[in-house]
This record gives C-alpha cells, sequence and structure tokens, in this order.
C-alpha cells in the first residue's frame, strides 16, 4: 500500500507512528533519484498539507521541513502565521526570504523562482507546466519590476484578457493599458501594456518597439490541432517580434517539447516541469457505460449517476464538462429540474438572491432557466455568453454563491475558478473526440493553489491515450503540407524555405499595396482575392452598392456579406442561414440594441415551427435554445465575423477604387458601431471591460460625449454617486467590479 492509500484509510486522528513513518518513507522519495519518485513525494506531502490538522504536533516539525524541501514556499508564507510553522531562526528566516519575489508581496515556489531568474537574466522562455503552476503570477512579476518599456500579453479569449486586466490595473500608474485597437500608445512617461487577443495585434496600427512578447497557451500556434485561429496568433507573433526582437515568454499546459529549429533560431529555452502544489484524486466511472449506445441511451444510463455524484457535492465547488453549449445547457436544466424535483429550497432573500437574476429578467427573458438555476446554486458558461454575464458567473462561483458550473472547454483555457471538483461527463469537444491533451487539461481546473490541495477529477469518459503533444512554429518549419498562405505572405524573404519559395514567389507577385492589405486582413487570401476580382467587375455597375459610408443600406449589406460568404466565412446555420438572413437580424438589433429583441425572434420562429403546443419542459428548451442562438448570433457574428468581413471588403475596395481614380467608400463607421456594440464611441472602453451595453446606455445620458475613452474612466470614478443613481444593483456591481 503506498503512502496516500494509507493517508486515506486513515480517519480521525493521525497516529504519531503512522505520522512518523510516513514522513520517513517521504523523505527517501525526495531524495530519489528518480524523478517519478520525487514527484510522488511532492504529492505525498499535498496530501498531507490536505491532513496537517489531524498530524500530532511532536511530528509537525518534521513534516515542515518536508514541505521546504519539497520547495512548497508559498504554502510555508501561507501557513507561517500559525505557530506550528514559526520558526525564528536566522538561516530559515535567510531560506524563505530568498524564495520572495522581488517585485511581488509574495512567496514563489522552488520552480517558480527559478523561472523567474531565468526571465529577468533576458532568457526568452517557453514553459510547459501544469494548469496549477501558477504560470501567471509570473506575468505580473514582469509587469511589476517596470524593466520593460512596451509589453505585449496576447491570450486567446476575452475571458482571459479581463481576467488579466483586472489583475493587472493596480499598475496603471505606470503603464498604460491598451485593449482595444482604437487606443493610442501613452503619450507620457508611462510605458504601453497591450492586453490583446492575436486578431487584434494585427488590426492594431503601428506599434511601438516591443520590450516584451507574452503568448499565453502558445500551443495555439501549431496547427496541428484544427485551431482555425492558428494563423493570426502566427502572424502575431511575426509582428510583435519584429518591432524590436523582443525578449519572450511563451507559457502553455502539458506540452511535450517544441520544435529543435524554434529554439535555435529565435535563442530560445523550452522549460517543461510537471511541478505542482495541487494533487489531482480521480474517480473513474467510465467503465460502467457503452460507448456505443445512442447519445440519449448513454445519457439516460449516466444522467442518473450524475446527479447522485452532484447531489453529494452540493456544498463543494464543482464544474461539469460539457461537449458544446447546447449540452452544457440541456444537462444544466436537467439537473435543475431533478433539484426542483427534491424539494430543495431555492435562495429568495433579496440579500442573498443573485443581481444577474433580475437583468436577466429585464433584459434577455424572464423564461431562461438560467435565471431559476442561479437561485439554486447552478450555472453555465460557454463561448457565447454575453462577456460580463460569463465573467459575474465566474466571480459568484469563485466566491462560493454558486456550487455548480455547466462548461464547455471556454473555461479550461486558462479562466480561474475556486473548483475543488471537476466532472468530465463528455468524451468530445464539440464533434469531435477529446485527446489527452484536452483531457489533461479538463483534469488540471480541480483543485486550486492555496485553496484546494487536493482536487478531485470524476470522470465519466475514458482517458484518451496518451500520446506527447510537441508544439510547432509554422513560420519557422515551414513544411509545405501544413503551412499555410496567410502565414507565408507574412515570412521575410530571407526566412523562406526551398520547399515553399514557388508558393511565395506567387504570393510576392502581387502588387505592394495590395500585398500589404492581404498581409493586414490576416484571413484567407484566395478569398481575399475572389473579392478583390469581384469588386473589379462589379465597380462600374454596382458602383453605389461599393462607395457607401457611414450606414450601409439593405442592399448593400446583402452586398458585401455575399462577397464575403465561402471567401472569408461559412454559414454554420448555427441561428443564421443565409447572408439575407443575417441582415435582417442585423437590423433587428441595431434598431432595438437589445439581445432579447434577437431571442424574441428565434423564439417566435420556433415556436411557429410547431405542431402542437409545448409542454412546460418542451417550452423550457426553446427559450433556451432562442436564447443561446441569439448570445450566439450576436457574438460569433456581430462582434466578429460580421465586422471582420466588412473591414476586410473595405480595404479592398478602397484599393480598387483609387486603382480607377474614384472616391472609395468608408465603412469604418458601421464596423466600428458594430464592435461598440451601437453604444457611443467614447464610451466604447466599457464594452472592453465587461459592462453590459445597456448599463453603458444609461451612462451616455449624464458622461459628456466628447470625453477620450481614458477620460470616461476617470469621470466615473471620481462620480460615482451621479452615475450609480442611475444603475440597478446588477449594473452597479459590474462597474465596481471592473473598474
Amino acid at each position: 500500500m503506498n503512502i496516500i492509500n494509507e493517508l486515506e484509510n486513515i480517519s480521525g486522528v493521525i497516529s504519531y507512528d503512522q505520522s512518523f513513518n510516513m514522513a520517513m518513507k517521504c523523505s527517501q522519495l525526495l531524495e530519489s533519484s528518480e524523478l517519478g519518485e520525487v514527484k510522488f513525494g511532492r504529492e505525498v506531502i499535498i496530501w498531507v498539507l490536505n491532513r496537517y490538522e489531524d498530524l500530532p504536533s511532536e511530528t509537525k516539525p518534521i513534516w515542515n521541513d518536508l514541505i521546504e524541501s519539497a520547495g512548497f514556499y508559498p504554502y510555508i508564507n501561507n501557513m507561517s502565521k500559525e505557530s506550528d510553522l514559526s520558526n525564528e531562526s536566522l538561516a530559515y528566516k535567510t531560506r524563505i526570504a530568498s524564495f520572495e519575489s522581488d517585485y511581488l508581496d509574495k512567496s514563489l515556489h522552488v520552480e517558480q523562482k527559478v523561472i523567474s531568474k531565468r526571465l529577468f537574466s533576458g532568457k526568452n522562455l517557453v514553459v510547459s507546466a501544469p494548469t496549477s503552476f501558477g504560470k501567471s503570477l509570473l506575468i505580473e512579476e514582469i509587469v511589476a519590476s517596470r524593466k520593460y518599456k512596451n509589453i505585449v500579453i496576447i491570450q486567446p479569449t476575452l475571458a482571459l484578457l479581463d481576467e488579466t486586466r483586472i489583475k493587472l490595473k493596480k499598475y496603471s500608474d505606470f503603464y498604460k493599458i491598451i485593449v482595444r485597437t482604437a487606443q493610442t500608445v501613452s503619450d507620457t512617461d508611462k510605458g504601453n501594456l497591450f492586453l490583446l487577443t492575436a486578431e487584434r495585434v494585427m488590426e492594431y496600427g503601428e506599434l511601438p518597439e516591443i520590450d516584451f512578447l507574452i503568448i499565453d497557451e502558445f500551443y495555439k500556434l501549431s496547427l496541428r490541432r484544427a485551431d482555425d485561429r492558428a494563423d493570426v496568433l502566427n502572424n502575431a507573433f511575426l509582428k510583435v517580434f519584429n518591432m524590436g526582437r523582443p525578449q519572450f515568454y511563451l507559457l502553455g499546459p502539458n506540452i511535450g517539447g517544441i520544435t529543435p529549429e524554434f529554439e535555435e533560431r529565435y535563442n530560445a529555452e523550452f522549460y517543461k516541469t510537471d511541478f505542482s502544489m495541487v494533487a489531482n484524486k480521480k474517480i473513474d466511472f467510465s467503465n460502467i457505460y457503452d460507448d456505443s449506445l445512442s447519445q440519449k441511451k448513454l445519457d439516460s444510463e449516466k444522467l442518473p449517476d450524475l446527479f447522485v455524484l452532484l447531489d453529494s457535492l452540493q456544498d463543494e465547488q464543482t464544474i461539469i464538462y460539457c461537449a458544446s453549449p447546447s449540452r452544457a445547457r440541456k444537462l444544466s436544466r436537467e439537473y435543475l429540474l431533478h433539484v426542483k424535483s427534491m424539494d430543495a429550497i431555492p435562495c429568495d432573500s433579496v440579500e442573498e438572491k443573485l443581481p444577474l437574476c433580475e437583468w436577466i429578467e429585464n433584459n434577455v427573458s424572464s423564461d431562461w432557466s438560467l435565471k431559476e438555476a442561479l437561485v439554486y446554486g447552478i450555472a453555465i458558461h460557454d463561448g457565447s455568453l454575453q462577456k460580463h454575464i460569463s465573467n459575474s458567473i465566474i466571480n459568484y462561483f469563485n466566491n462560493k454563491r454558486l456550487h455548480y458550473i455547466f462548461c464547455t472547454s471556454t473555461i479550461i483555457e486558462g479562466v480561474n475558478t475556486s473548483a475543488k471538483n471537476v466532472v468530465i461527463y463528455d468524451g468530445k469537444k464539440g464533434p469531435n473526440d477529446i485527446d489527452y491533451f484536452d483531457y489533461s487539461n479538463i483534469c488540471g481546473r480541480s483543485g486550486r493553489m492555496m485553496e484546494h490541495y487536493i482536487g478531485n477529477v470524476y470522470s465519466f469518459v475514458r482517458q484518451p491515450e496518451k500520446k506527447e503533444f510537441i508544439v510547432d512554429f509554422p513560420f519557422v518549419e515551414q513544411d509545405k503540407d501544413v503551412l499555410t498562405d496567410e502565414i507565408l505572405i507574412n515570412i521575410e524573404k530571407k526566412d523562406v524555405k526551398v520547399q515553399v519559395k514557388d508558393r511565395y514567389e506567387v504570393l510576392n507577385s502581387y502588387p505592394d499595396d495590395l500585398k500589404k492589405i492581404l498581409k493586414i486582413n490576416g484571413t484567407n487570401i484566395n478569398g481575399q482575392m475572389a473579392i478583390y476580382y469581384a469588386l473589379e467587375k462589379d465597380i462600374d455597375n454596382k458602383r453605389e452598392l461599393i462607395t457607401w459610408s457611414q450606414m450601409p443600406s439593405f442592399d448593400a449589406m446583402v452586398y458585401v456579406l455575399s462577397l464575403a460568404e465561402h471567401n472569408i466565412f461559412e454559414f454554420d446555420k448555427h441561428g443564421v442561414m443565409s447572408v439575407r438572413h443575417l441582415v435582417m437580424l442585423l437590423n433587428t438589433y441595431r434598431n432595438k440594441k437589445t439581445i432579447m429583441a434577437l431571442v424574441n425572434n428565434k423564439k417566435k420562429h420556433m415556436l411557429q415551427q410547431r405542431k402542437k403546443a409545448p409542454t412546460e419542459e418542451q417550452l423550457m428548451a426553446i427559450n433556451d435554445n432562442a436564447i443561446e442562438t441569439a448570445f450566439h448570433v450576436h457574438r460569433q457574428w456581430f462582434q466578429f465575423k460580421v465586422p471582420k468581413a466588412f473591414r476586410v471588403v473595405d480595404s479592398l475596395q478602397r484599393y480598387v477604387c483609387e486603382k480607377h481614380g474614384i472616391k472609395p467608400g468608408s465603412y469604418s463607421y458601421f464596423v466600428q458601431q458594430l464592435e461598440n456594440d451601437f453604444v457611443p464611441e467614447g464610451l466604447s472602453i466599457l464594452i472592453e471591460y465587461g459592462i453590459p451595453n445597456t448599463t453603458i446606455i444609461k451612462m451616455a445620458e449624464i458622461i459628456p460625449r466628447d470625453m477620450s475613452e481614458d477620460d470616461v474612466i476617470e469621470y466615473i470614478k471620481k462620480n460615482r454617486a451621479e452615475v450609480y443613481s442611475i444603475l440597478s444593483l446588477y449594473e452597479i456591481e459590474r462597474l465596481a467590479e471592473e473598474l
């Protein structure tokens, strides 16, 4: 029996002999030359820390020494306030002090310290470390050091960027924090801290010379994982790196290695560690179920077991991984019905009821199951939710006002939660099976350093075959079967390899002005060229549909989006059936400016398709489907795909018009309106801060229209009482949290 199993079998107080013997075995493990044994020794210590109060006081000094030997200095620092870990010796204090951050009021664990030293010695680091490692703390340390004038941080999701912005806003006296492409660089002695997605890096005009580049979740550079945003991330790296050849820190979880050529060319060091201060306990249910069954039959077997499990975890923070937004919503709804059938007591008091509930009722739908689910401590999290809703749900969850989140892969990409438990219910990510890399990252979301020593993973699916993930860098390796034209056109001529030289010459044959446009747009080259040729053909006979400015007519929107279809985007039939349908939805939203209008539109359509009146449960499903679709259309189409399409066509029509001596149109105002969710320009910064557009529209009544984005933030801070007086409790909550 290993030590962990032995510890699990001890109930209540641990005897002196048991504690002493386990400590001796643990000491031997930590001193082993075998890395696997050292890792297990550290895991034993984590399990002991979880039972620290049950240890006999006589053996605690032994365990304290072992905790230090393992390099768990943040735990030591946290526990030293208690007498058990007090030590007044100079040697002890010196050792502890050596692991304090030079720039933060925090202790670093032994592996964080190693990486920190390497970074501040000027090394380019590519780090693979477990989810619970604390990689993001080192990002803050880089900023806090104030050694770097201009820093770019690229993260894959707005949720991650928002979390980073909130964490780093304390440094706003030293850095101008830039989160939007419309923001200009600091005109004072302040540095610039760019918090951007890869897309926004490419859309940002001229960057200043960059001193430090950070890419979170860097494995998304690889083209071998079918990530449709890999192209733009590769190009963002090239753009930033060419602005002064900055030092860089690339970080991600569970990476097996990187290609040697990248290390050599960019003088980079790959640093892999399995060091963790959190342990995972896996409870496998997967062998109970027959994977060959249909989804419906499989659910009929799994769901009762899932509900029993969740009922047993009702006082703990638990996230449940689901394959898609529709699955997350369906399962959360079914669990809500189960909880209600058990006569659970909802939280009805004004003091305890979550303010988000009232906002949902007034601005989305009074029939959304999420509104009721929140009252029972249940929530959802997926990529289609509006940012402020996602942020609120995570905050409520971390503050223990929610106990369950049914989520998709969005929550595994760096969003920090206080989850003690992770339930892997589905074995898919969208339509595809999850691989070992994704499975490991989902598991890594259980437990949290400084909060839960042990994270529990309950798996209803079989663990995928273990395969090591080696991250490739397409712009370096230039594999002709993998490298896309969108990346190739951004590679400097001197760096182009023989195997792709012919393709490069074709791309390089385009006129310089056109080539510059193709690069900046960062989307399908062949698609852009198809749009260019169509504009050339139509410039005379369809000029009014091309050369408009400010706000487009219905026909002009149809024309532009028809050019973009098949060249820039494809319809996924999720809420949008055709170009004309998309334009109709756009018009509905720009007239009403509320998500409720889209919800009601979709709900009406769905009810019209039914031959029979729906049951109560069916009506709940229809409401949820309508809401999920409306959010998807708003986030994926109105705020991403449509602005992108208009921006691309705008740049190409300007080129064609200037070539023919015709006054070009200007789509920038319309694009700006879309991306700003139709709120006044000066207040649009608040969209990035996760403030609902309904709130911003209210505030527009009292905030002067001619203020800059930076001045708007200061105005709100200085006039809180006046601003808060016109807002709901939820809107006040969002402002207070974000600002």
